[in-house]
């Protein structure tokens, strides 16, 4: 199963010079639960803007300039490919596409299913954006709302989909 993991603003924006837009101390949890034990995914400028492995979980950078050379100081907790289908190809049961906007954009015909954090907000200076989604491919099973977050002053939900 694909899954993908997004924190999307209402205008779509997910991102701004390599660099998430917010930081969300129940979105950072509910993302820790989600892909704990798990197989990530992501594209090279998520992995920098990272910048070490994700702990107790496979992670797998997509890069057709990075090669397993770079990720040696990791001690083999980092693989590469040079596509997301060889990545997948390596991968079994649910993996987790995490970011960021190029991976996404190949990946969301594949997924099988969408957790989304649905932020109630826009950011015009964004410079990376999730794909537009086709509703009527997707049916919602849950939907969580926040008023605000502990430190996130507008609202938003968690919002899982899966393909119709």
């Amino acid at each position: 199963m694909i899954s993908i993991v997004a924190a999307v603003a209402d205008n779509g924006a997910i991102g701004k010079d390599n660099q998430l837009l917010w930081h969300i101390t129940e979105d950072m949890r509910y993302f820790r639960k989600l892909t704990s034990g798990h197989t990530v995914i992501m594209g090279r400028k998520t992995w920098e803007s990272i910048g070490k492995p994700l702990p107790n979980r496979r992670n797998i950078v997509v890069s057709k300039s990075l090669s397993a050379a770079d990720f040696e100081p990791f001690n083999g907790s980092v693989e590469v490919y040079p596509s997301l289908k060889a990545a997948l190809n390596s991968s079994e049961n649910e993996v987790f596409i995490i970011g960021g906007g190029e991976i996404y954009n190949q990946a969301i015909s594949l997924a099988d299913k969408l957790y989304l954090t649905r932020l109630h907000v826009s950011v015009e200076e964004a410079d990376t954006f999730f794909p537009r989604l086709n509703f009527s491919e997707w049916r919602e099973v849950s939907r969580n709302y926040f008023p605000r977050g502990e430190v996130f002053d507008y609202p938003f939900e968690f919002v899982v989909l899966v393909r119709r």
